[in-house]
């Protein structure tokens, strides 16, 4: 089978190329990028299926003759509130199977506008099945199975400082803790400024306790459609140590945030000194994602908690969710626009498989049944 992947020179997408490097089922791989040399460089170093080819993902036309007639098509063009809607609509023309890592909010309420184009042409468009959003909604989904009556989710995420991360990833941090965003209470949807909401959340080792606030991923925007009864969900994240995000909000209030113009061009320049934040031993990033539920009055809460590298807990559940598609796994659903609590009604299979590719995951369950 023939898979591309649009952005395949992006840092979160390393570990999916080695997966498929190693994967028999994938027989031929496409790296496209803006960077054909370094795209062609990489396919070199993974081997003679892979090919690096020059992709420019604000030339539509030349996205669906690349892609056409592939198996899956992979996004990793970030940042995702100017590219994924883009980059969807192509795979849907293409009639060609569409998996991404898509994070930002307003990205994913751009692409579900085409949730009718993608079931009339028949394509499925997985959005967002990264780290958060995708492995935090897998989570809140399992969640949302087991507690009675879920009325309310919490997803939390955060940072390691010293991760490697490329300048649209540093675009996508600007952006979210910038303006506002969008969270649920009392069933209704309401606008949040970002960077405000604060609160202190226990992660995992190596982060612990951390200061997480409101941010725009996807979350709060794509659980709420997607699983009836809801009267809250709030997503909140944060980088460690702390006084990273003091800087991103001092910045934002400076309005150096306000236009993507700005943002790249700040995300450029912090890539080069990237260097001078990291921390000793915070070089894994982490979640927390909390379900309550109601019985006979008596509130019931499970919660799950996850670490690993960024590119890892990011790669890892598109490429499942990739092998899941070509083993027609999916194939009793139509195609359409599909966040991951939207696909994975029973996931407790999926995220077995997680599990048993390295990412670390724990759960536990608070309240009477205790």
């Amino acid at each position: 089978m023939k898979a591309v992947v649009l952005g395949g020179c992006a840092d979160m997408a390393v570990p999916l190329l080695r997966l498929m490097r190693g994967d028999g089922d994938f027989e031929r791989v496409v790296i496209a990028d803006l960077n054909q040399a370094k795209a062609r460089k990489i396919a070199l170093e993974h081997g003679s299926k892979f090919e690096g080819v020059h992709c420019d993902a604000q030339q539509p036309e030349s996205v669906v003759g690349l892609i056409r007639g592939s198996d899956v098509v992979f996004g990793y063009v970030g940042p995702f509130y100017v590219f994924e809607k883009k980059l969807a609509r192509c795979a849907i023309d293409a009639g060609v199977p569409y998996v991404s890592i898509s994070d930002d909010y307003d990205a994913y309420l751009d692409v579900v506008i085409l949730d009718e184009s993608a079931r009339a042409a028949g394509v499925k468009i997985l959005t967002g099945f990264g780290n958060s959003p995708g492995l935090t909604q897998i989570l809140a989904r399992q969640g949302y199975n087991e507690v009675p009556s879920p009325y309310r989710i919490s997803v939390n995420w955060c940072a390691g400082s010293s991760e490697d991360v490329g300048p649209s990833n540093l675009t996508h941090l600007f952006h979210i803790f910038n303006g506002t965003t969008l969270q649920t209470f009392d069933g209704k949807e309401i606008r949040v400024r970002a960077g405000a909401g604060k609160k202190l959340v226990e992660f995992p080792a190596p982060i612990g306790f951390a200061h997480v606030y409101y941010t725009g991923h996807a979350e709060s925007v794509s659980l709420p459609r997607n699983l009836p009864g809801l009267r809250e969900v709030t997503l909140h994240g944060g980088v460690k140590p702390g006084y990273i995000v003091d800087l991103l909000r001092a910045m934002s209030s400076l309005r150096l945030f306000a236009t993507h113009r700005r943002r790249t061009r700040l995300a450029r320049f912090f890539h080069r000194v990237e260097g001078l934040f990291a921390s000793e031993g915070l070089d894994r990033s982490v979640g927390r994602v909390e379900v309550y539920g109601s019985h006979r009055g008596q509130t019931q809460m499970r919660y799950f908690t996850y670490v690993g590298h960024i590119a890892e807990i990011t790669s890892y559940p598109a490429f499942l969710a990739a092998k899941w598609l070509l083993q027609k796994r999916f194939d009793d659903k139509p195609g359409g626009v599909y966040a991951a609590e939207k696909l994975l009604h029973e996931p407790t299979g999926f995220l077995a498989e997680l599990r048993a590719m390295g990412i670390e995951m724990y759960e536990g369950r608070l309240g009477p049944a205790e």
